[in-house]
């Protein structure tokens, strides 16, 4: 998405005067699937990142990865490293007759923070098994079990499971593949436009109650700390909005489907992370949601000398209204619910 128009999406203020901004773009999708929120760069091509992981898993069960549906959310998470992601890839791996020794993802240290000084105090190295992918990875080599393929080779483009992740995610999005870089884990990781990915979202919702990316959706509706962890802003999305299911990515890069078939996917155009949770409110609210959750992830305090000078905020003056309103308004609004955390 280099070189490329995007428009102003958040910005930073700090006791009364803009500090900072992000650019980025936005597109929303309604029950329908017709685009009536587009935002900046919409159909060129991006790295969704992670948050191709729900299409990627549900690839894995349409080739027979069968899991609990706790450790199916572990499949398409960026987990926190927490000790039950921990414990739940190697439950995956076992499935299979493997072992921790078999994933080839890059080590890491836990993604949160909190975990990650308890794990370093307690004297681990960076391990496979901690990073925040390793539950992809272990899908993957059990997929690979299932099938009979190699599992020394699994990374590889033209392995067979990642050609068939690869048509997964092309039917899912509904557009080709046009750039198929490396994660990094490691995986390959294949590009989409920001309109595609929110198709994908919607597609993955609205499938059938079997369908391998439904089972994805309602594993990561189910389970969100298993998706991502217990003190993320997914965890709290998911659990604040009924029927919607999310998942973000590196690179400023945020979707989220609802059972009703609305969707919605940003990039924050400089990679930053901490304008997705600000963006991604805003734009659920001009698809008409109202929840609690939207409030809180709304804005982000900005300190002075330990105390709130300022916030965080979307800014939608310039992204227009969302249009085909008519086909909006006729839709129910979801009722409103407390946080789940």
């Amino acid at each position: 998405m280099a070189d490329v128009s995007h428009e102003l999406v958040a910005e930073v203020v700090r006791s009364g005067l803009v500090e900072s901004v992000h650019h980025g773009s936005v597109v929303a999708l309604d029950q329908s699937g017709a685009v009536v929120l587009a935002v900046g760069a919409v159909d060129l091509a991006m790295f969704p990142r992670s948050a191709n992981k729900p299409m990627q898993a549900a690839a894995m069960v349409g080739l027979g990865l069968d899991l609990e549906t706790e450790l199916l959310a572990l499949v398409a998470a960026s987990h926190s490293g927490e000790p039950f992601h921990r414990d739940g890839t190697r439950r995956i791996l076992a499935t299979v007759g493997l072992d921790e020794t078999a994933l080839q993802n890059t080590p890491g240290y836990p993604l949160d923070p909190v975990e990650e000084r308890h794990y370093c105090r307690e004297g681990h190295a960076a391990a496979a098994v901690t990073a925040d992918c390793s539950g992809k990875h272990a899908g993957m080599l059990a997929t690979c079990r299932i099938n009979g393929w190699s599992t020394t080779d699994y990374l590889r483009p033209d392995h067979p499971l990642q050609q068939q992740i690869a048509a997964t995610l092309e039917r899912l999005a509904g557009e080709p593949i046009t750039h198929t870089g490396v994660d990094g884990c490691g995986a390959p990781v294949a590009s989409l436009t920001l309109t595609g990915l929110a198709r994908a979202f919607r597609t993955m919702s609205l499938g059938e109650p079997d369908s391998p990316e439904r089972r994805v959706a309602i594993a990561v509706q189910q389970h969100p700390e298993w998706a991502s962890g217990t003190r993320r802003d997914e965890l709290l999305l998911v659990r604040g909005v009924p029927g919607l299911f999310a998942k973000a990515g590196a690179e400023g890069v945020f979707a989220a489907g609802l059972d009703d078939g609305r969707s919605v996917a940003i990039k924050i155009a400089d990679g930053q992370s901490r304008p997705r949770p600000v963006v991604m409110a805003a734009a659920l609210r001009m698809l008409g949601l109202a929840h609690p959750v939207l409030d809180e992830l709304g804005s982000a305090p900005v300190l002075g000398g330990g105390q709130p000078v300022g916030e965080l905020r979307a800014a939608t003056s310039g992204w227009g209204h969302v249009h085909q309103g008519d086909r909006l308004g006729t839709a129910p609004r979801d009722p409103e619910s407390p946080l789940g955390e």
